[in-house]
């Protein structure tokens, strides 16, 4: 991989004039609301044949159904446990600390049209979620968790044919290969794509003066959320630091996956740069291909911080107290359902509804949240992105090293 330090900045670029843009010229800005959707969509159009392809040459190399598969995945999604846990308990110790629902006195009595309708999601539908009847349509719609699953099954079925699979297994490498210089080709466009973005969303919510009187109306809460986002990517940086000595060139290199991830709000969209980053970084490549993809549907770390902050605001809004016995089910929840959840639509809005549910507290608490979720959204999937990618240095080494 060659260096592209121009396009990191450029991206840094894109980013702070898109923020700049949207604060000041508000609505104007939704013109160009279709150039950051083109973008998005030439990336998403990469997603299900870099995923098939990655996850089934990867698994292959690892001789399909063998302890090393059973192996890599166990460490995987061990690890992605551990740290969603982590993050939770820290959302959990920073929002008792600093109580930003209390002194609250508006609060929303109507549940949010978002909301309506998903009350009954549940674990069930969590598992049933694995497993779609007809891939072509799964594929269709996006369901990255059941494309996996189909992927891995497919790979550990190759690896046991022998010989003639071989072509097979020749075909998908060859299609991952293709793949990533696709996304190099679309990254040459992405500094534009995040201006318009960011831009475009930030004039959509008002402008800089409707979003500053949001801030100071949940502005506590939202330094909560950003104290806890921000606590927990050290987290995982010292976690780096442990298994790895790559420290600062990694996150450099990392750097452009990041950016996009804050301006996308999408750890699926920014996955085929994730990996492109990480093989850059000179992470093995059976890792970035097992990984990542299996970290961009259910590593959430930065989410499930961000839930257990939200449910504790809104509790503490609504002048409910939460007893011990409350956060403990509230980090059982939060933290299984954030793994979870990623085949469901709408995976983080279904997250924060099983865990009201869990504790008994009102939907109509949500609607205290939306006016500044767009934008705490893009820094939770920044610390998802890099959660995922963390985690695909730590398997490395344990498994390849």
């Amino acid at each position: 991989m060659h260096n592209n330090n121009w396009l990191l900045w450029a991206l840094l670029v894109a980013a702070i004039a898109g923020i700049f843009c949207g604060w000041f010229f508000g609505h104007s800005m939704l013109a160009i609301e279709w150039v950051g959707e083109l973008f998005l969509d030439a990336l998403k159009m990469v997603i299900i044949p870099l995923i098939v392809a990655a996850v089934i040459s990867g698994i292959a190399s690892l001789g399909g159904a063998s302890g090393g598969l059973k192996r890599l995945g166990g460490l995987t999604v061990g690890y992605y446990f551990c740290t969603t846990a982590i993050a939770v308990l820290l959302g959990l110790i920073i929002v008792n600390i600093i109580q930003p629902g209390a002194g609250i006195t508006e609060v929303s009595q109507v549940v949010p049209d978002r909301v309506s309708g998903k009350e009954e999601t549940g674990f069930v539908e969590i598992i049933r979620s694995l497993i779609g009847d007809n891939i072509v349509a799964s594929a269709a719609e996006t369901k990255l968790l059941e494309v996996i699953v189909f992927s891995i099954l497919f790979a550990a079925a190759l690896t046991t044919v022998g010989e003639r699979g071989k072509p097979l297994v020749a075909f998908f490498e060859g299609m991952n290969d293709v793949m990533i210089k696709i996304v190099v080709w679309i990254m040459y466009f992405a500094p534009i794509g995040i201006f318009a973005l960011i831009s475009s969303k930030l004039g959509d919510s008002g402008g800089g003066e409707h979003f500053w009187r949001e801030i100071l109306g949940v502005g506590k809460y939202m330094l909560t959320v950003i104290i806890g986002l921000t606590m927990h990517f050290f987290v995982l940086m010292t976690i780096l630091l442990i298994v790895s000595r790559r420290g600062r060139q990694f996150i450099a290199t990392m750097s452009k996956a990041l950016i996009t991830a804050f301006g996308t709000a999408s750890s699926t969209a920014t996955l085929p740069l994730t990996m492109e980053c990480a093989l850059e970084a000179n992470v093995d490549k059976r890792a970035v291909k097992f990984v990542l993809p299996l970290g961009s549907t259910v590593n959430m770390d930065g989410t499930a911080l961000y839930e257990a902050v939200a449910v504790m605001f809104i509790a503490q809004a609504y002048g409910i107290y939460m007893t011990p016995t409350d956060q403990v089910v509230i980090f059982i929840t939060a933290t299984l359902a954030a793994i979870g959840a990623a085949g469901i639509p709408e995976a983080g809005l279904v997250t924060m509804v099983i865990v009201l549910t869990a504790v008994g507290l009102p939907m109509e608490g949500i609607g205290l949240l939306l006016a500044v979720d767009w934008f705490l959204d893009r820094l939770r999937t920044t610390v998802n992105v890099w959660g995922d990618s963390v985690g695909s240095t730590v398997i490395e080494r344990i498994c390849f090293r």
